[in-house]
């Protein structure tokens, strides 16, 4: 089998895939995250996604590798990783009563071959309507600054949504493992 390289320092996107038991590496992609004028979410995260992988391909020339990139958006604004509270309060306000649709590219690149496979899941959060208190208290308890929109489904943001909406509730954390199992199939990856 191929190595396997995840281009993410993200610890989520570890942990995620950790559960598939594949051994695997991690390398940091160095590339510019910046959208592209007009450049819709879904474009940009499947365009993120394979960038990740492409920059990881040097040092790992047989690898499979693994490039992941995601946003929030509340109907056509990105709402990015708060990075403090001020902002991240801002974010579930805006939130409140509202549906979150998370865009995740997901890219399994052979860098054997040159050949990458590319993709977009989507999968929206259905918020609960929420008070300044309820918000305080999930913020204190959680900080989820580092989280896009503000929150972490696998902790304790479950406790501000009405409803999720979606195919793979990984991707919402941000990497789509029932997607990624497709990918890896497709290059001759078994699992289980």
């Amino acid at each position: 089998m191929q190595p396997i390289v995840l281009a993410s320092t993200s610890p989520f996107r570890k942990q995620l895939l950790e559960k598939l038991g594949l051994p695997f590496a991690t390398a940091a992609p160095e590339i510019d995250e910046g959208r592209h004028a007009d450049e819709p979410p879904e474009a940009l995260v499947q365009r993120l996604a394979e960038e990740k992988a492409r920059a990881a391909a040097p040092a790992h020339p047989q690898a499979l590798i693994i490039g992941s990139d995601q946003v929030a958006c509340i109907d056509a604004e990105i709402l990015g990783k708060p990075g403090a509270k001020a902002r991240a309060l801002e974010q579930l306000r805006m939130a409140s009563g509202r549906v979150v649709t998370f865009y995740t590219g997901l890219c399994l690149y052979n860098a054997a071959s040159g050949e990458g496979q590319v993709l977009c899941e989507r999968f929206r959060v259905h918020f609960r309507d929420l008070e300044d208190a309820q918000i305080e208290r999930y913020l204190d308890h959680e900080q989820p600054y580092n989280c896009a929109g503000s929150f972490k489904s696998e902790g304790y943001g479950i406790t501000l949504f009405r409803r999720l909406e979606g195919d793979d509730p990984n991707a919402l954390i941000g990497l789509p493992l029932i997607r990624l199992v497709e990918l890896l199939h497709h290059e001759q990856v078994q699992l289980p």
